[in-house]
């Protein structure tokens, strides 16, 4: 391990899931939240079960004030340090669940709007798509093939992009299903 006086910090399995795989590190820290804060785009892995298939598999090791981090690592670092300071950072971090608005551009198609209800982690746990056209779709879990976090709560970005459950649960209600892929 690389790094500083470790007296006061723990251990903790730390996840970057980019949804086709993940890399994995043991970051030594004060807490949980001192990770979250430092890293863009990570999860602490609470899962006993997780971590004790890494216990002895030769992950790397790094003290979070190492002033050299692992490849991968540093790159969300210094992301990290760039939301730092910006108005908004971390203000959704905290919350059980989130709901937000994002607008995405499809190449070929018409713009959508995502309607999210998100988990604590970043992770999806419903959604509505409103088209441009009107049609309005909801899904969940079991519609996705895979669900990595699809936001990072520190964000400061996401602060305007937050909606009320209230219009969440409106635009749920009133949206069909999604049809499953035959």
């Amino acid at each position: 391990m690389t790094g500083t006086n470790s007296a006061d910090k723990r251990r903790f399995l730390v996840l970057h899931d980019y949804g086709m795989g993940g890399a994995w590190w043991w970051v030594h820290a004060r807490s949980a939240r001192d990770v979250l804060e430092t890293f863009a785009w990570v999860e602490v892995v609470t899962d006993p079960e997780a971590a004790s298939r890494f216990e002895h598999d030769g992950l790397e090791e790094v003290d979070i004030e190492a002033s050299l981090m692992p490849p991968g690592l540093e790159g969300l670092r210094a992301e990290r340090d760039a939301q730092r300071g910006r108005e908004g950072f971390g203000a959704l971090a905290d919350r059980d669940i989130v709901y937000l608005r994002r607008r995405w551009d499809e190449e070929d198609d018409e713009a959508v709007v995502h309607l999210m209800e998100v988990g604590s982690d970043g992770r999806r746990i419903r959604q509505v798509e409103l088209a441009e056209g009107g049609t309005a779709l909801r899904s969940g879990p079991d519609d996705w093939p895979f669900n990595p976090p699809i936001v990072d709560l520190f964000d400061p970005a996401l602060a305007d992009q937050e909606i009320s459950r209230a219009e969440f649960e409106d635009q749920w209600i009133h949206a069909d299903r999604v049809e499953p892929d035959a």
